[in-house]
């Protein structure tokens, strides 16, 4: 059977409506909030209006051929939908930043970001994909309504645009329980209810519930409102934008980065762990495998980093300079380790400057990241920990090879197919990561790339972490890549946020033919 795609794009085009709604909810808390007396966050209301116009447009465009379709939709057609809905919804999610740099043709420093609508589409992609990889250079004059929009993108995309559009249209069925499944990520995810529509409500409520205690804690300790919602949103879906230049170097609190450290953790997290523990599951919660192992691993790479640290400065203060005291050193290493980890990409140092250890020790957990069915990307712990003991049990069969036993995570069996899919994974990651540094050494080869920079800036893309080393570190942006590169490293953003096959099994002829 070939592919249904009227049926799709109908509800492609359903989801283009959502998205637009969101849209006009911006322009007209702009509006009301922020435009007085501001011009350019008029101008900014007036972008985000026509944006969703436009967005509106393209949204019937795909609804009405299949308005009245009521084919099948199996696997393919999910498939297709979702990764219709990152590349399409990352079209729609740039058209507040390119209306707004061709609204303001006496634009400076910003709108000359946005020029172009590849920027526009990069940065869209990365909040999105809830990757904090900007093209922006600075944020002090970025109109506050953009800097919502660009923070609300990544607070979507965090758990998901498409687990959303089940929540609220579930209409879909079966076909509800595929795109579920699909997009979210990690192996093999586990429903935390019978029924879909009620797994995707309940996850969102427990993310919306974590947004309003985090606001919450961030005003408590010295955040405006609408600082604090921005980090939210950027924090709990581990995305990492910003409205500072220098990140949340820029508030120089210990209890605002203690928070944010804190809900970073969580969103590293599996979220089903939440909902156990909501039904008081408190037993299955501390015998989760893979929740010791994303705590013990954190834990180990804030020490080893804390360390790194700790005589990096101690050599600094033989040498009569300044100090910085323990506390200090174990904020930052924690606060970066948990960063990286889970793949938020927050700063308050410039780990770039950092020794050789702690800096090949954030690369290392930029590729296994968070927690499988949490907002994190990366390779994700439980493949790690599925990885490991089939290469403990592959070493054992080398000197006791008679004994056969069965590969356990917890209480789970690692079926066979369970071990293929994730070496076959962690080997496409591995081509894709080595490809993307490839790709951007040739296509950067004017600009005297180095292999750190092209390194760092695909790893980062892949595993939608933001922030890499030299060129892309800590306190750098990727504006100054060519628009060859900005398009390399969006797909990876996708290929990284759909964990790959998702978009790839489109190229291939047999998926279309219905082989």
């Amino acid at each position: 059977m070939t592919v249904n795609v009227r049926s799709a794009c109908r509800h492609l085009g359903q989801l283009v409506f959502i998205l637009v709604g969101v849209i006009v909810g911006v322009a007209v808390f702009s509006g009301v909030s922020l435009a007085a007396g501001a011009a350019d966050e008029r101008t900014a209301m007036d972008s985000l209006l026509l944006s969703a116009g436009i967005g509106l447009g393209i949204g019937f465009l795909l609804y009405l051929p299949g308005r009245r379709e009521a084919g099948h939709f199996g696997q393919r057609e999910a498939l297709l939908l979702v990764a219709a809905a990152w590349l399409i919804g990352a079209g729609i999610a740039a058209l507040p930043y390119w209306t707004w740099a061709a609204m303001r043709p006496e634009s400076g420093t910003i709108a000359h970001d946005f020029d172009t609508y590849t920027n526009c589409y990069f940065e869209a992609m990365s909040g999105l994909t809830t990757t904090g990889a900007t093209v922006v250079q600075s944020l002090a004059t970025l109109p506050r309504s953009l800097l919502l929009w660009r923070a609300l993108t990544q607070w979507m995309g965090g758990l998901g645009i498409v687990v959303l559009f089940v929540a609220v249209l579930p209409m879909l069925g079966v076909g509800g329980r595929r795109i579920y499944s699909i997009e979210s990520p990690g192996p093999r995810p586990e429903g935390v209810t019978p029924r879909i529509q009620d797994a995707a409500r309940i996850l969102w409520l427990i993310y919306l519930g974590l947004t309003v205690v985090e606001v919450l804690a961030l005003r408590l300790f010295g955040m405006s409102w609408f600082d604090a919602t921005c980090h939210t949103f950027a924090t709990l879906a581990t995305g990492g934008f910003s409205t500072q230049d220098s990140s949340l170097g820029g508030f120089a609190s210990t209890a605002i980065h203690v928070v944010v450290i804190v809900f970073m953790v969580l969103a590293g997290v599996n979220f089903s762990v939440y909902y156990q523990l909501l039904r008081r599951q408190w037993r299955s919660v501390l015998r989760d495998a893979e929740l010791r192992a994303y705590l013990a691993i954190m834990l180990a790479g804030t020490v080893i980093v804390g360390v790194s640290l700790w005589n990096s400065t101690a050599a600094a203060a033989e040498a009569g300079i300044l100090h910085p005291s323990a506390g200090h050193v174990v904020r930052d290493a924690a606060f970066q380790v948990a960063s990286i980890q889970t793949t938020t990409g927050f700063c308050t140092a410039d780990f770039d400057t950092w020794g050789f250890v702690a800096k090949a020790t954030l690369v290392v957990l930029m590729f296994i990241g968070g927690s499988a069915g949490s907002t994190g990307g990366g390779i994700k712990v439980v493949r790690v920990l599925v990885v490991v003991r089939v290469m403990l049990a592959e070493i054992e069969h080398v000197f006791r090879p008679h004994v056969v036993r069965t590969l356990k995570i917890g209480r789970r069996t690692i079926e066979p197919e369970m071990k293929i899919n994730t070496l076959v994974y962690i080997l496409g990651i591995a081509a894709l990561f080595a490809a993307g540094t490839v790709g951007l050494m040739i296509i950067e080869s004017g600009q005297g790339i180095d292999i750190t920079t092209a390194a760092t800036a695909s790893a980062a893309t892949l595993n939608n972490i933001g922030p890499g080393l030299a060129r892309v570190g800590a306190t750098q942006n990727y504006a100054w890549f060519s628009d060859m590169s900005k398009w390399l490293m969006s797909a990876l953003m996708v290929l990284g946020r759909l964990e790959v096959y998702t978009l790839i099994v489109l190229f291939q002829p047999k998926f279309w033919r219905g082989e």
